[in-house]
């Protein structure tokens, strides 16, 4: 559970609002509220992983489970969170930094194209300031700046809340990791929300070409049950190029029962012609489906499988990490099966097998890779 960092300042507005003596005949005054604590949570995680068809010792086309027979220190999570009240005006901070082998994965780039990090296995995945008008509908409507995730896909950065442990290739090769920006959010009902981003461009911590990115989410609950989420984006992502990069991505939840939950995903990309791109004579197109499947099997085990399919049509997402010298279409897939175990109190732990198909002989001089994992990682 998060732990709660009080002030000093909040301490003694209460101990002054209990002790101050009522005019007579007078009704003793409430005791003003506490302003919100900030709060610290985060998890730190291990693991190890194993692949036959590892090549010295990597495995092909992996982002947090890159490394074949090795232990892993992947990650140590903390989060400082101060959140606001959305029913007045008011402002709230968030911060999330991450040490450990994932980071380095994660980096954003400056106008170099250098990374922007604090170290070389460091990250401020997010760091953003809320500012809240509050609405006639208690939602409020709230401006956030500063560094954010993206809006797109099933997967997060934190593997921990993910069904599976390693993350799946719509995640990787298909959406951005963070944007830096300013959006806006709003929240119509319990069943209809929206949120509106400009940014500096995928991954990055300032813009490279004087041009930003605009991403938007269309967030549907028409029930209990389900959920649907819609983004679209648009922008130029390229150094130095005015050439324009624009898809969409859906996402749909349905929760079955109290044991079972589906999520569905699709995702259609497309990059006009340019010089970053494999083939720069031609525009680049991708798109991408994925199923994922949760089934608590007891109160501490829960099994979740999922099967991605990725067609890269002109290699424009994947020839670097495989190493293509083609530019001909690259179909990717794989099966991935998870256990969640919580045995143990605040410890997660996930042993995985996965299976990898490339339509190029990428996996060491094979179409298919198989990896064994196991992960450990303790919640505060």
């Amino acid at each position: 559970m998060p732990r709660v960092i009080g002030t000093v300042r909040s301490l003694s507005l209460v101990w002054f609002g209990a002790v101050a003596a009522p005019l007579l005949g007078q009704a003793p005054p409430a005791a003003p509220a506490p302003p919100p604590s900030f709060k610290l949570s985060g998890y730190a995680e291990a693991s190890y992983v194993y692949s036959k068809q590892a090549i010295n010792d990597s495995i092909v086309g992996r982002l947090y489970d890159r490394y074949s027979n090795a232990f892993t220190l992947n990650a140590l999570k903390l989060t400082v969170d101060r959140p606001y009240d959305a029913k007045k005006v008011d402002a709230g901070v968030h911060a999330d930094v991450l040490i450990g082998q994932n980071a380095a994965k994660l980096q954003s780039a400056d106008t170099s194209g250098s990374t922007f990090n604090v170290g070389t296995h460091g990250d401020v995945t997010q760091l953003y300031i809320t500012l809240n008008l509050p609405t006639k509908n208690g939602n409020g409507i709230q401006f956030k700046v500063g560094k954010m995730v993206t809006m797109m896909g099933v997967e997060v950065i934190e593997d921990v809340v993910n069904p599976n442990w390693s993350e799946g290739n719509q995640f990787i090769y298909v959406e951005n990791f963070t944007s830096t920006g300013l959006e806006l959010d709003y929240k119509f009902s319990s069943a209809a929300d929206i949120e509106l981003r400009v940014d500096n461009g995928w991954d990055r911590i300032a813009p490279t070409n004087s041009r930003k990115d605009f991403m938007g989410r269309l967030g549907l609950a028409p029930s209990a049950n389900t959920a649907i989420g819609v983004v679209g984006y648009a922008g130029a992502q390229e150094p130095a190029s005015s050439a324009a990069r624009y898809g969409v991505n859906v996402v749909v939840n349905q929760k079955v029962g109290k044991a079972t939950s589906i999520w569905l995903q699709g995702d259609y990309g497309k990059e006009k012609a340019n010089a970053a791109l494999p083939d720069p004579t031609q525009d680049a197109s991708w798109w991408a489906v994925g199923g994922w499947l949760a089934v608590d099997l007891s109160p501490a085990v829960n099994f979740a499988g999922r099967v991605d399919y990725f067609d890269d049509a002109q290699a424009a997402r994947t020839t670097a990490a495989f190493g293509l010298l083609s530019t001909a279409a690259h179909k990717l897939w794989s099966l991935t099966g998870t256990l969640n175990v919580k045995s143990w109190p605040n410890a997660l732990v996930r042993p995985e097998v996965r299976y990898d198909h490339s339509s190029f002989q990428v996996f060491n001089g094979k179409g298919g890779q198989v990896s064994f994992a196991l992960s450990v990682a303790y919640q505060y």
